[in-house]
């Protein structure tokens, strides 16, 4: 007999950070779920990506247990520390802070590729060349793909 879904929870938290706090605290607290059994299971699982930020699925169920989901992070986090800088722009079209390279922009979209919506490798590279333009980060050069 499967359980039951009674719904999902949608978190970002630091590798190996998860503590009762805001935000895991309440909104694991809110439904019924075990908050130290969940950031135990989260921190032993996120031990090796200390630090970055990183998407969590939580699906709870009727009877009160859970499963996980952990996913790669943020692009536009993954932007940041390639570029090396704190923030995007806040003028996008008129003050650039950073340039990458199509190598920076295929590593991100190929680390990412898993959780895109996308099949091919070139397509997950514009989607993080877009991201790096509502930044207010440049990309040098001419797209490596297929013209």
């Amino acid at each position: 007999m499967a359980k039951e879904v009674a719904g999902l929870i949608k978190l970002q938290i630091k590798g190996g950070a998860a503590n009762p706090s805001p935000p895991v605290g309440p909104a694991l607290g809110s439904k019924g779920i075990n908050i130290m059994e969940f950031c135990k299971q989260f921190n032993a699982k996120t031990q090796d990506k200390a630090g970055k930020v990183l998407p969590v699925i939580i699906t709870y169920y009727t009877d009160k247990s859970f499963d996980f989901v952990v996913k790669t992070p943020p692009v536009a986090i993954q932007l940041l520390e390639a570029a090396k800088v704190k923030s995007g722009s806040a003028e996008p079209n008129r003050k650039k802070v950073a340039e990458l390279t199509w190598e920076q922009i295929r590593t991100i979209a190929q680390d990412k590729l898993v959780d895109l919506n996308c099949f091919t490798v070139e397509a997950a590279m514009t989607m993080v060349a877009g991201t790096a333009r509502s930044m207010g980060i440049a990309v040098k050069g001419d797209f490596p793909g297929n013209n």
